[in-house]
């Protein structure tokens, strides 16, 4: 019986500090759109519009010089 006075007020305890932080989630806007991380990982673009698309011209590429490749 002793071990009641004890268990009760840390129970409400507990129970005050969990009905608060889902107050304040609520209040927060945690759980406002729940939907758009969820699409956003579907649509996301690998490669965005406003990045410059690198073309494949031969000032692009590396040159090689000719001490690399011996003629034959």
């Amino acid at each position: 019986m002793e071990m009641l006075y004890l268990l009760v007020p840390l129970s409400l305890v507990l129970v005050l500090l969990i009905g608060g932080s889902l107050w304040w989630a609520l209040h927060a806007g945690q759980y406002d759109d729940l939907d758009r991380p969820a699409e956003a990982i579907l649509l996301d673009n690998d490669r965005p519009d406003d990045r410059p698309r690198q073309s494949m011209t031969s000032h692009n590429t590396p040159q090689k010089s000719s001490s690399q490749f011996p003629q034959s």
